[in-house]
C-alpha cells in the first residue's frame, strides 16, 4: 500500500470513527431533550373548580404544575372551570371560559398567576429538536472528534515506517 493510500485510509477510518462517536454522544444528549423533540401543539391547562378556595387556604391545586415546558409554536390553552376569574400573565380568564397564549419565541417566562399559591407560573419555551438539529449535532461533534482520532493515530502508529520491498 502506498504512502498516500495509507494516509487516505487512516483519514477515512478516523472520519468514520469520529462520526460514530459523535452520533452516540449526540443521541445520548438528545434523549434528555425528548419533551422538545415534537411538533408544536395546543397544550391545555385546566383550572379546576374550587381552585380559588384552595389558594386562599394556602394549598396548591394538585393538577396544576409549578412550571411547564413548551416548544416554539405551541399554544397554551387555559380553561377556567373555577367560579372565580383568574389571571396568567397577559391572560385574563373569566370563570367558566378559556383563553390562549401563543408561545412563538424562545424564552423562560415567569408570569404572575392567580391560580398558584406562589402567585407565579414558569413557562420554558425552547426550540424544537428537529432532524436537522440532530444531524448538526453529529457533524459538529463528529468532525472534530475525527481530527483528534487522526492525530492520535499518528502518535500511536506513525506513518513514516519504511515499507519493506516485496520479494520478487
Amino acid at each position: 500500500m502506498s504512502h498516500t493510500q495509507r494516509i487516505l485510509r487512516r483519514a477515512g477510518l478516523s472520519l468514520l470513527a469520529g462520526l460514530l462517536i459523535g452520533f452516540l454522544l449526540s443521541e445520548i444528549s438528545f434523549q434528555f431533550l425528548k419533551e422538545s423533540s415534537r411538533a408544536p401543539q395546543t397544550i391545555e391547562l385546566v383550572i379546576p373548580a374550587g381552585t380559588a378556595e384552595q389558594i386562599a387556604n394556602g394549598e396548591a391545586p394538585p393538577s396544576i404544575p409549578d412550571e411547564m415546558s413548551f416548544v416554539v409554536g405551541d399554544v397554551l390553552l387555559v380553561r377556567n372551570q373555577d367560579s372565580i376569574d383568574h389571571q396568567l400573565g397577559p391572560l385574563w380568564i373569566p370563570a367558566n371560559s378559556s383563553a390562549s397564549l401563543n408561545l412563538d419565541e424562545v424564552n423562560n417566562w415567569v408570569f404572575s398567576c392567580s391560580f398558584q399559591p406562589s402567585s407565579y407560573l414558569g413557562l420554558d419555551v425552547q426550540e424544537a429538536v428537529t432532524l436537522g438539529t440532530r444531524v448538526g449535532g453529529v457533524i459538529f461533534s463528529g468532525v472534530p472528534m475525527s481530527a483528534i482520532i487522526a492525530l492520535y493515530s499518528l502518535i500511536v502508529w506513525p506513518l513514516d515506517k519504511k515499507e519493506e520491498p516485496a520479494d520478487d
